[in-house]
């Protein structure tokens, strides 16, 4: 059974395949760099990391590309509130976005290009759509998309075009345009943008958001590409306005599936600074909660249903994290460093995980199968039916699963036999409350620069810089 996905744009759950051999090129809509990221946030990015690292687990090379805005209305706005010149601006929150992302387990895509560093290929690109009549120039020099020109318009978010509502970043787009809804390609400068803006042959000015992502697919993936990802929030008007700017420019079908993500919700509401219910990475690292266990639980849920971030929810996702940690261990101990193989025994397992994975990312289904056998390994562990063979061919498997889940703490691995014996000997001087021998070899670990933490289902090893950096 080959990858089947929900294709946004033909409202069908389809089998999908590469354009070219092998290789999926694939584009994501990446962070807006004039705040700290937010945990919502990265609901989208981490679903385009396991997205991107599933292919990969299925033998595909994977092509990533995702933009970073560095020009539009609220980084202006947040400029001129802090007094700060765009560069430094966007360099200080990228850097942050990057940082965040690489804690989590994100892989940075391939491509990681600047809307700031292609107003040339924008400006090309524009030029091209006034050539072929589908914008238009107003008189003040800003530039808009006539979307009465591109009969298509609508297929993607499958909106009625006789009852479209203007949204927010229409309604922002106040240019002198001829249809209330036609959106903005470049956008006339104001003396709110202060010395934000560049040369055009329409006059000074700045790209429209929309333009950003065509002209940088393009750039990097080509007129057509496979895959194209975002959050639900993106559909309309976003990606509608890529899809016409891009098919009315080229001629080609421009993207083959589009996938989106849904929401993620705090404590059952949209999150937002009003409720007081917005979080960045920095704040849940401060509430206790490891990197991990964030992964787990904005990737555990099917990517088309609305996560629900909670005090409890963190906490189960967790004690599941620490589970696979104290798997990971115990199965390391008896493997003693040797490499095992995926065999038979393992395979059965590995092809139900990727039948459920098959079937439109099933993530949840992929979890049970892998649980269920954990299971049934740690009875045979606490039996001591688990041979060294075994023990490396079960850890081969995990790490296989963990190529794509990340939620092993690899300091697990970094330890000799003769440390993992001193970690078994502490959790029998703890049982008999022997605390002096407990502290004698925890600060031996505290030397190694490695915290011991005490869990209901074992003993997980953390860097120190790593605790601290939590706290």
């Amino acid at each position: 059974m080959s990858l089947k996905v929900y294709n946004t744009l033909t409202g069908k759950i389809e089998e999908i395949e590469p354009i070219e051999k092998n290789i999926f090129r694939m584009y994501s809509c990446g962070p807006t760099v004039y705040d700290a990221p937010h945990i919502g946030n990265f609901r989208a990015f981490l679903f385009f990391d396991l997205i991107k690292k599933y292919l990969c687990f299925l033998g595909y090379k994977v092509t990533h590309v995702m933009n970073v805005t560095d020009v539009d209305d609220k980084i202006i706005k947040r400029c001129n509130e802090n007094k700060e010149n765009l560069k430094d601006l966007t360099t200080k929150y990228g850097k942050i976005f990057i940082e965040d992302a690489e804690k989590l387990g994100i892989e940075i895509p391939d491509y990681l290009p600047h809307a700031t560093d292609h107003i040339t290929e924008m400006i090309d690109l524009i030029k091209l759509l006034i050539e072929k009549k589908y914008a238009y120039k107003t008189d003040n020099g800003s530039v808009f998309f006539n979307i009465n020109s591109f009969t298509d318009y609508g297929k993607l978010s499958k909106i009625d075009m006789d009852q479209l509502e203007r949204t927010k970043r229409v309604s922002d787009d106040e240019y002198d345009k001829r249809n209330p809804q036609d959106f903005a390609l470049w956008k006339a400068w104001k003396s709110e943008d202060g010395n934000i803006f560049w040369k055009s042959p329409w006059g000074n000015g700045r790209p429209g958001w929309h333009i950003e992502c065509s002209a940088m697919s393009i750039k990097y993936l080509g007129y057509e590409f496979d895959l194209h990802c975002g959050g639900v929030d993106l559909q309309f008007p976003h990606h509608e306005n890529e899809i016409a700017q891009s098919v009315c420019a080229t001629g080609k079908s421009f993207v083959k599936t589009w996938l989106h993500c849904e929401h993620l919700l705090v404590d059952g509401s949209k999150m937002s600074k009003s409720a007081g219910n917005f979080y960045t990475l920095k704040n849940l690292f401060s509430k206790g909660y490891s990197s991990k266990a964030i992964r787990y639980l904005l990737t555990s849920s099917h990517y088309r249903q609305k996560v629900d971030l909670t005090d409890e929810s963190l906490k189960r996702a967790e004690k599941s994290v620490r589970r696979l940690q104290e798997f990971n261990r115990r199965l390391s101990i008896i493997s003693e460093g040797n490499h095992g193989s995926i065999e038979n025994a393992e395979i059965s397992v590995l092809e139900k995980f990727t039948l459920s994975m098959n079937n439109d990312l099933n993530i949840s289904e992929g979890l049970a199968v892998l649980f269920d056998w954990v299971r049934s390994i740690n009875k045979k562990l606490d039996s001591n039916k688990v041979s060294l063979n075994e023990a490396a061919n079960s850890l081969a498997l995990l790490h296989n699963f963990d190529s794509i889940l990340c939620f092993i703490d690899e300091s697990n691995l970094e330890i000799s036999p003769q440390e993992s014996a001193l970690i078994q000997e502490r959790e029998v001087a703890r049982k008999k409350k022997n605390w002096l021998r407990s502290d004698e070899i925890r600060d031996h670990f505290k030397e190694k620069g490695i915290d011991l933490v005490d869990t209901p289902s074992g003993t997980i090893l953390k860097h120190l810089k790593d605790v601290l950096k939590s706290n």
